[in-house]
């Protein structure tokens, strides 16, 4: 699947898409920047409730395919521009951790 079409199936907001046909390989939750760093995968999907630019440093650190922010978090004009600098793939739901974990839950299946 790729990270528009995740998107598009849990109608998530596009905040950057620099690379909408990048392939998600797998799911990682967690909002303690450490584990994710110790734990997450290249190429997976985060989905988290941080929205400070630490969490581009980290994406891009492990080269995730797309950080997913739930619960509608505010993102400041520094993320933004942050985003837009690394070309990191955001995008934004309503949804939280939770709920769009279950809704992802089989991104590296399709």
């Amino acid at each position: 699947m790729t990270v528009l079409q995740l998107a598009e199936k849990i109608g998530a907001e596009i905040i950057n898409m620099p690379s909408p046909d990048r392939v998600a390989a797998g799911v990682y939750c967690g909002d303690l920047l450490s584990w994710v760093m110790g734990h997450a995968n290249p190429d997976n999907v985060w989905v988290t409730i941080m929205t400070n630019k630490n969490v581009l440093a980290v994406a891009q650190l492990i080269d995730m395919s797309c950080v997913v922010i739930c619960e509608n978090a505010q993102l400041d004009n520094d993320f933004l521009q942050t985003a837009k600098d690394k070309q990191i793939n955001i995008i934004r739901t309503n949804l939280d951790n939770f709920a769009a974990c279950v809704a992802l839950s089989n991104v590296s299946d399709e």
